[in-house]
């Protein structure tokens, strides 16, 4: 069954979100864009080009609630913004889905004075909130070696993360860590903290420029009041912050997808082989329907999840399979886009080797598949149900 949550953001009126997502659109196109071949050759993102573009266009406030400076988009409203970042460079899509991400996060789970301390930044870009979760010698979850020891009126952090996103630009991270040797707890822990060193790992395979660093924790003395919720509550946190982003990370790879599927279409009318459009050859007209058929059937499963987030529902199970349907679609889209190109397609002439390999980064973000797939199986296991429309008879 269904259950209920309490409501962050209830959506701008339709003509300012239409006024919102034109400017967010024309600065993708026309500020960001342009920026794909310098970032993919150096693997650095001009941080004094894209930070004032995506600053002046508000992509930084859209899931931040009004009360505190942001847009308070719909998770409806917020989805399709979201997917046209995805069709552009990696890195960039990134910084905007872990900033918003996690300050969604933090305005479902935070405490009144939290949010005040970090959404009114955020709003405006002056201030950003990552996640702190993944380790190099643990698993996922609760096998964690981070420790968080009460001391007085401080918590005295110790250990090791890695693989952070945002590393280099966030001014606090949401840290999970034991609290007690089978007690998970979620502290907000600002960047600056003494004993908190950030270093950078290798070059990623896709989405360049972004960062997602090491950071480790020496003795790191923050206020207690940083605790999010009570001590013992770091798992539930991270699955509420997970739920919904996991979302989001579907709906990059339907950016990324229909990206893929655009440049395919448009190519295989302009690409002529025996006198005619190779988009006259059954083979590949086969590859473009099996392209739409993927992100048609995405559009709808993240349309069907944007509605129930947006009456209050939890989606614990659809987060999981959308999120997991979604790298799956966009690795089949990718795959039959470089298919479509043919040999021009590996190289860097056209963006589909970028989309490719870009695209591969969610089969990683917000959990591996076979944690998509537990979760999934569990909730169904413990009687969850998909309530929609169809369980409904007309009378």
């Amino acid at each position: 069954m269904i259950t209920r949550r309490n409501s962050v953001a209830v959506g701008l009126p339709t003509d300012e979100y239409v006024k919102l997502r034109k400017t967010i659109f024309t600065t993708i196109w026309n500020e960001l864009d342009p920026l794909e071949q310098e970032i993919e050759n150096t693997e650095k993102i001009p941080y004094d080009v894209v930070m004032p573009a995506l600053k002046a266009c508000g992509a930084f406030g859209l899931t931040t609630p009004r009360e505190y400076g942001g847009s308070g988009l719909s998770i409806a409203q917020y989805l399709p913004i979201l997917a046209e970042f995805a069709k552009i460079q990696g890195g960039i899509r990134a910084i905007v889905h872990v900033h918003n991400s996690f300050t969604h996060a933090l305005s479902e789970i935070g405490n009144s004075e939290q949010k005040q301390e970090i959404l009114p930044g955020a709003a405006i870009g002056e201030k950003s909130l990552a996640f702190a979760l993944t380790e190099p010698g643990n698993g996922t979850g609760a096998d964690l070696s981070t420790t968080a020891r009460r001391d007085g009126d401080r918590y005295v952090i110790n250990g090791r993360k890695w693989l952070i996103t945002n590393s280099d630009i966030a001014s606090h991270f949401l840290v999970i860590a034991k609290t007690a040797p089978k007690e998970v707890s979620a502290i907000i822990v600002p960047r600056d903290s003494s004993g908190l060193t950030i270093s950078p790992l290798p070059e990623t395979m896709g989405c360049k420029g972004g960062e997602h660093g090491e950071l480790v924790f020496t003795d790191v003395r923050v206020p207690a009041t940083g605790l999010v919720g009570a001590e013992g509550e770091g798992i539930a946190h991270l699955e509420r912050a997970l739920e919904i982003s996991r979302v989001f990370i579907a709906a990059c790879s339907l950016g990324t997808a229909t990206r893929a599927l655009e440049l395919s279409l448009k190519y295989s009318k302009d690409r002529v082989t025996f006198g005619k459009p190779i988009a006259e050859r059954q083979a590949i007209q086969r590859y473009l329907a099996e392209m739409a058929a993927d992100v048609y059937a995405l559009r709808g499963m993240l349309a069907d999840i944007a509605s129930k987030w947006d009456r209050e529902c939890r989606v614990p199970a659809e987060s999981s399979l959308v999120k997991q349907f979604g790298l799956e679609a966009v690795g089949r889209v990718t795959d039959r886009a470089l298919l479509v190109h043919g040999g021009i397609g590996y190289t860097r002439m056209y963006p589909i080797e970028r989309l490719y390999r870009d695209a591969r980064l969610n089969w990683l973000e917000e959990g591996t598949p076979t944690i998509q797939y537990l979760v999934a199986a569990r909730e169904l296991l413990n009687g969850y149900t998909f309530d929609d429309a169809f369980d409904s008879v007309p009378q």
